[in-house]
Protein backbone atom coordinates (compact mmCIF):
# COMPACT_ATOMS: atom_id res chain seq x y z
CA UNK A 1 0.00 0.00 0.00
CA UNK A 2 1.17 3.29 -0.92
CA UNK A 3 1.91 5.52 1.99
CA UNK A 4 0.37 8.85 2.07
CA UNK A 5 2.54 12.11 1.65
CA UNK A 6 4.20 13.96 4.39
CA UNK A 7 2.94 17.32 5.42
CA UNK A 8 6.13 19.44 5.20
CA UNK A 9 6.63 22.03 8.06
CA UNK A 10 7.16 25.19 6.28
CA UNK A 11 8.41 28.56 7.64
CA UNK A 12 8.83 31.94 6.06
CA UNK A 13 12.08 34.05 6.11
CA UNK A 14 11.33 37.95 5.01
CA UNK A 15 14.40 40.27 4.35
CA UNK A 16 13.79 43.44 5.88
CA UNK A 17 17.26 45.35 6.58
CA UNK A 18 17.62 47.66 4.04
CA UNK A 19 17.77 51.28 3.70
CA UNK A 20 15.41 51.84 1.44
CA UNK A 21 17.35 54.26 -0.56
CA UNK A 22 15.20 54.10 -3.82
CA UNK A 23 12.28 54.44 -2.28
CA UNK A 24 12.99 57.95 -0.05
CA UNK A 25 10.83 56.41 2.37
CA UNK A 26 11.68 53.26 5.12
CA UNK A 27 9.59 50.93 2.96
CA UNK A 28 8.49 48.08 5.82
CA UNK A 29 6.64 50.61 7.79
CA UNK A 30 4.49 52.45 4.97
CA UNK A 31 0.72 52.46 4.90
CA UNK A 32 -0.68 49.74 3.02
CA UNK A 33 -4.39 47.79 2.94
CA UNK A 34 -5.17 49.70 6.74
CA UNK A 35 -1.64 48.28 8.23
CA UNK A 36 2.31 48.68 7.13
CA UNK A 37 4.01 47.63 4.39
CA UNK A 38 5.82 44.73 6.42
CA UNK A 39 2.67 43.29 7.91
CA UNK A 40 0.99 42.45 4.92
CA UNK A 41 4.31 40.64 3.64
CA UNK A 42 4.15 38.84 7.24
CA UNK A 43 0.55 37.96 6.99
CA UNK A 44 0.96 36.64 3.62
CA UNK A 45 3.29 34.58 4.61
CA UNK A 46 1.80 32.89 7.45
CA UNK A 47 -2.05 32.51 5.90
CA UNK A 48 0.28 30.34 2.85
CA UNK A 49 1.20 28.29 5.70
CA UNK A 50 4.07 28.98 7.16
CA UNK A 51 4.25 27.90 11.00
CA UNK A 52 5.97 30.71 11.56
CA UNK A 53 8.26 33.83 10.28
CA UNK A 54 11.62 34.88 10.77
CA UNK A 55 12.62 38.66 9.73
CA UNK A 56 15.96 40.28 9.10
CA UNK A 57 16.13 43.61 10.30
CA UNK A 58 18.64 46.33 10.03
CA UNK A 59 17.64 49.85 9.52
CA UNK A 60 15.79 50.88 11.41
CA UNK A 61 15.37 48.10 13.25
CA UNK A 62 14.25 48.10 16.68
CA UNK A 63 10.73 49.85 15.00
CA UNK A 64 10.70 47.20 12.77
CA UNK A 65 11.05 44.30 15.92
CA UNK A 66 8.87 46.50 18.18
CA UNK A 67 5.77 46.55 15.64
CA UNK A 68 5.67 43.08 14.56
CA UNK A 69 6.64 41.33 18.28
CA UNK A 70 3.26 43.48 19.35
CA UNK A 71 1.29 41.87 16.89
CA UNK A 72 2.59 39.06 16.04
CA UNK A 73 4.14 37.52 19.20
CA UNK A 74 5.90 34.31 19.30
CA UNK A 75 4.93 33.52 15.65
CA UNK A 76 7.24 36.15 14.31
CA UNK A 77 10.92 36.60 15.43
CA UNK A 78 13.67 39.22 14.44
CA UNK A 79 16.80 38.16 13.51
CA UNK A 80 19.26 40.79 12.82
CA UNK A 81 21.60 42.17 10.28
CA UNK A 82 24.24 44.95 12.22
CA UNK A 83 26.12 45.66 8.89
CA UNK A 84 23.24 45.95 6.85
CA UNK A 85 24.80 49.07 5.03
CA UNK A 86 27.51 47.79 3.79
CA UNK A 87 26.18 44.17 2.61
CA UNK A 88 23.89 42.63 0.37
CA UNK A 89 20.95 40.79 0.40
CA UNK A 90 22.47 37.30 0.37
CA UNK A 91 24.22 38.07 3.30
CA UNK A 92 20.60 38.54 5.34
CA UNK A 93 19.19 35.61 4.05
CA UNK A 94 22.64 33.76 5.76
CA UNK A 95 21.83 35.28 8.96
CA UNK A 96 18.27 34.55 8.38
CA UNK A 97 19.12 30.78 7.53
CA UNK A 98 20.93 30.32 10.42
CA UNK A 99 18.27 31.69 13.08
CA UNK A 100 15.45 29.57 11.64
CA UNK A 101 13.42 27.01 13.51
CA UNK A 102 13.83 23.77 12.52
CA UNK A 103 11.76 22.90 9.48
CA UNK A 104 11.59 20.63 6.12
CA UNK A 105 11.94 24.03 4.06
CA UNK A 106 11.04 28.08 3.89
CA UNK A 107 9.57 30.54 1.94
CA UNK A 108 12.00 33.38 0.74
CA UNK A 109 10.13 36.46 0.49
CA UNK A 110 11.24 40.44 0.65
CA UNK A 111 10.22 42.39 2.69
CA UNK A 112 8.65 44.75 -0.01
CA UNK A 113 6.72 42.21 -1.35
CA UNK A 114 2.99 42.85 0.15
CA UNK A 115 0.35 41.12 -2.08
CA UNK A 116 1.34 37.55 -2.54
CA UNK A 117 -1.64 35.53 -2.83
CA UNK A 118 -2.28 32.42 -0.62
CA UNK A 119 -2.86 30.24 -3.03
CA UNK A 120 0.74 30.74 -4.49
CA UNK A 121 2.18 29.66 -1.24
CA UNK A 122 0.11 26.45 -0.52
CA UNK A 123 1.16 25.49 -4.52
CA UNK A 124 4.66 25.83 -3.74
CA UNK A 125 4.00 23.55 -0.47
CA UNK A 126 2.05 21.02 -2.48
CA UNK A 127 5.54 20.72 -4.90
CA UNK A 128 8.04 20.12 -1.93
CA UNK A 129 9.47 16.59 -2.16
CA UNK A 130 10.90 14.82 0.70
CA UNK A 131 12.91 12.64 -1.80
CA UNK A 132 14.86 15.14 -3.52
CA UNK A 133 15.57 18.37 -1.55
CA UNK A 134 15.01 21.23 -3.85
CA UNK A 135 14.05 24.99 -4.73
CA UNK A 136 10.30 25.48 -6.04
CA UNK A 137 9.60 28.63 -8.01
CA UNK A 138 5.97 30.00 -8.75
CA UNK A 139 6.28 31.17 -12.62
CA UNK A 140 4.16 33.98 -14.22
CA UNK A 141 4.45 34.16 -17.99
CA UNK A 142 7.33 31.97 -17.85
CA UNK A 143 9.81 34.17 -15.78
CA UNK A 144 11.17 32.84 -12.17
CA UNK A 145 9.07 35.01 -9.50
CA UNK A 146 9.42 35.28 -5.20
CA UNK A 147 9.01 33.66 -3.21
CA UNK A 148 10.67 30.52 -3.85
CA UNK A 149 10.38 27.05 -1.61
CA UNK A 150 13.85 26.15 -0.28
CA UNK A 151 14.44 22.79 1.22
CA UNK A 152 16.16 23.13 4.73
CA UNK A 153 18.57 20.43 3.43
CA UNK A 154 19.95 23.25 0.80
CA UNK A 155 20.92 25.88 3.91
CA UNK A 156 24.35 24.55 3.95
CA UNK A 157 24.97 24.97 0.43
CA UNK A 158 23.77 28.44 0.78
CA UNK A 159 25.97 29.09 3.58
CA UNK A 160 29.03 27.81 1.96
CA UNK A 161 28.72 29.90 -1.29
CA UNK A 162 31.36 31.97 -2.74
CA UNK A 163 30.59 33.06 -6.46
CA UNK A 164 29.41 36.07 -7.49
CA UNK A 165 25.84 37.27 -8.40
CA UNK A 166 24.12 36.62 -4.42
CA UNK A 167 21.68 33.82 -4.54
CA UNK A 168 21.08 34.00 -8.28
CA UNK A 169 24.78 32.58 -8.95
CA UNK A 170 23.74 29.59 -6.90
CA UNK A 171 20.63 28.67 -8.55
CA UNK A 172 22.68 29.10 -12.13
CA UNK A 173 25.30 26.65 -10.06
CA UNK A 174 22.12 23.99 -9.15
CA UNK A 175 19.94 24.25 -12.27
CA UNK A 176 18.97 20.13 -11.54
CA UNK A 177 17.66 21.95 -8.02
CA UNK A 178 14.90 24.15 -9.33
CA UNK A 179 11.46 23.14 -10.06
CA UNK A 180 8.78 25.46 -11.10
CA UNK A 181 4.60 26.06 -10.75
CA UNK A 182 2.90 28.54 -12.41
CA UNK A 183 1.04 30.33 -10.70
CA UNK A 184 -1.83 33.09 -11.42
CA UNK A 185 -0.78 35.80 -9.38
CA UNK A 186 0.03 39.62 -10.45
CA UNK A 187 1.48 39.28 -6.86
CA UNK A 188 4.41 37.89 -7.07
CA UNK A 189 5.30 40.46 -10.05
CA UNK A 190 4.78 42.87 -7.48
CA UNK A 191 7.76 44.54 -5.69
CA UNK A 192 7.97 48.24 -4.08
CA UNK A 193 11.29 49.72 -5.24
CA UNK A 194 10.01 53.08 -6.05
CA UNK A 195 7.20 56.01 -5.18
CA UNK A 196 5.76 54.65 -8.49
CA UNK A 197 5.91 51.06 -7.49
CA UNK A 198 4.20 51.67 -4.44
CA UNK A 199 1.54 54.11 -5.85
CA UNK A 200 0.59 51.72 -8.65
CA UNK A 201 0.05 49.24 -5.61
CA UNK A 202 -1.78 51.02 -3.62
CA UNK A 203 -4.38 51.99 -6.30
CA UNK A 204 -4.61 48.76 -7.75
CA UNK A 205 -4.59 46.78 -4.78
CA UNK A 206 -6.35 48.91 -2.30
CA UNK A 207 -9.49 49.55 -4.81
CA UNK A 208 -9.78 45.85 -5.15
CA UNK A 209 -10.86 45.25 -1.73
CA UNK A 210 -8.78 44.15 1.03
CA UNK A 211 -11.23 40.50 1.34
CA UNK A 212 -9.60 39.84 -2.03
CA UNK A 213 -6.07 39.87 -0.40
CA UNK A 214 -4.33 37.46 1.93
CA UNK A 215 -5.08 37.81 5.51
CA UNK A 216 -3.92 36.28 8.79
Amino acid sequence: MQSMKRTPRIRGLILAAGLSSRMGEFKPLLPLLGKTVIENTVDSVLSGGAASVTVVAGYRGEEVASLLSARYGERVRVAWNPDYANTDMLHSIRIGCQALPACDGFFLLPGDMPVVRRETFQRLTAAWSAEVPGVVFPTLDGYRKHPPLIDFRLIPELLAYDGGDGLRGLWQRHEDWIRTIPVDDTGVWVDLDTQQDYRICKEKFESAGIKNLPQK
